[in-house]
């Protein structure tokens, strides 16, 4: 077959008088219609009208439109041997191939649920809160906005996440740097700001159940991590204590020796905890927790130097180095006695305290909250969600009923008796 006679085609079809035809032919030709029906151009120009009429060979109709048939123009190049292959073959002589636009939606579309698929493993699937978030995934399209819309990079983006999330909740207390080398060869993957990061941060947010709209600030995210098991940083995740004897057999020892010898507070971190854990010297003796600095700086005010019984403060939250030193405490069959405030957030920190092992609530149950109410303390409960309280249910019926927040501080006379007597 003769070849395309590309300078004829040129004049013919190439000029900017046809542009116009050429972009309706390549629209056609993408969407997979047939070149076999006519096109029309309203407004024409005169300019416009002689070179389809020079394509053509013959003269139009006069008017304000210009429509021409492309069967004819395809039979025109194909009997004059301009192309001999037709008008399809001479759109892509002259502006390049032309892309299946059904062809390549399909392609995308495939390309993207391989991406997705990436989250189809046991890891993933095997644990409700990764399913639901996996589904909202597709839904909500974060993965897709993440990586910028590139398949490729979302299955990347997939891939490295799924490493991660198999290695959470942490077994033992890890920080974030640490996490991020271990598993992606990289100590700040997950730095914030990162599409890595936020992927994997939308994954913890639904493993710990956290409502919409919350962990948005930095201590939200750093609760956030923590309940799986996973430090921001080693130093910014402390635990406040008061009278832990400690050891000088090690430098964290000695601190906590110093500050129980002159009945100060003492802040232990994440480091300490981890990398040099204290001798406490404390098997067996009973663990009083509290959760507000509050009832700590209160003990050590009114108690005498060494006398405070040990007494650990979570500070709001059950922070990792909180879980590490009582669990520490714990593994040395060390009774924990946990109270905090008598509201929805205080009751969520207790049944993570209250989980360890020989854990039970001082005075935070039932009968204590509605002494407290009788007593005319506390003020209206106006937020937070119901939670249960498994160690006492009626704790929880309790506070739903009546609506009323207590407060540690407004207990601190009976808790302060029960520390000073040991």
């Amino acid at each position: 077959m003769p070849e395309t006679d590309l300078p004829r085609l040129h004049r013919l079809l190439g000029t900017p008088a046809t542009a116009w035809l050429l972009e309706r032919v390549r629209d056609r030709m993408a969407a997979g219609r047939a070149l076999d029906t006519a096109v029309t151009l309203k407004a024409a120009t005169a300019e416009q009208r002689r070179a389809i009429e020079l394509l053509l060979g013959r003269r139009l109709r006069s008017g304000a439109s210009l429509t021409v048939p492309l069967a004819e123009v395809d039979r025109t190049l194909r009997e004059s041997l301009t192309c001999p292959d037709g008008l399809a073959a001479a759109v892509v002589a002259l502006t390049g191939p032309v892309t299946d636009r059904q062809a390549r939606q399909a392609a995308e579309a495939a390309a993207w649920q391989q991406a997705l698929a990436e989250f189809d493993v046991p890891a993933i699937a095997s644990r409700a809160g990764l399913t639901s978030w996996r589904a909202e995934l597709e839904t909500t399209g974060l993965l897709k906005r993440l990586s910028g819309g590139d398949p490729s990079a979302a299955r990347t983006l997939a891939a490295q996440a799924v490493g991660v999330l198999s290695q959470l909740p942490a077994s033992n207390s890890i920080s974030l740097p640490v996490l991020a080398a271990r598993t992606l060869g990289d100590a700040h993957a997950l730095d914030e700001g990162r599409p890595l990061a936020a992927l994997v941060f939308s994954a913890v947010r639904s493993l710990v159940a956290l409502p919409a709209g919350a962990a948005s600030d930095a201590e939200g995210r750093r609760a956030a991590w923590a309940t799986v098991g996973v430090a921001l940083d080693e130093l910014s995740s402390r635990v406040l204590v008061l009278g832990l004897p400690g050891s000088p057999r090690s430098t964290t020892g000695r601190i906590l020796a110093a500050a129980h010898k002159g009945g100060e507070p003492c802040l232990l971190t994440l480091r300490q905890l981890s990398r040099e854990p204290p001798d406490l010297g404390l098997a067996g003796r009973p663990i009083r927790v509290c959760e507000n600095p509050a009832v700590l700086a209160a003990a050590a005010d009114e108690l005498a130097p060494g006398r405070c019984p040990p007494l650990v403060c979570v500070e709001g939250n059950l922070s990792l180095a909180a879980r590490a030193l009582l669990t520490q405490l714990a593994g040395l069959s060390c009774p924990i006695a946990y109270h905090g405030d008598f509201d929805w957030g205080g009751v969520r920190i207790a049944t993570g305290v209250l989980r360890l092992p020989g854990a039970a609530p001082w005075r935070y149950d039932a009968p204590a909250y509605l002494a407290a109410v009788e007593r005319g303390l506390g003020t209206p409960l106006t937020s937070g969600a119901p939670a249960p309280t498994p160690w006492d249910p009626a704790l929880s019926e309790a506070i739903a009923e009546h609506g009323i927040r207590v407060e540690e501080e407004h207990l601190l006379d009976e808790l302060l008796a029960d520390l000073s007597s040991g």
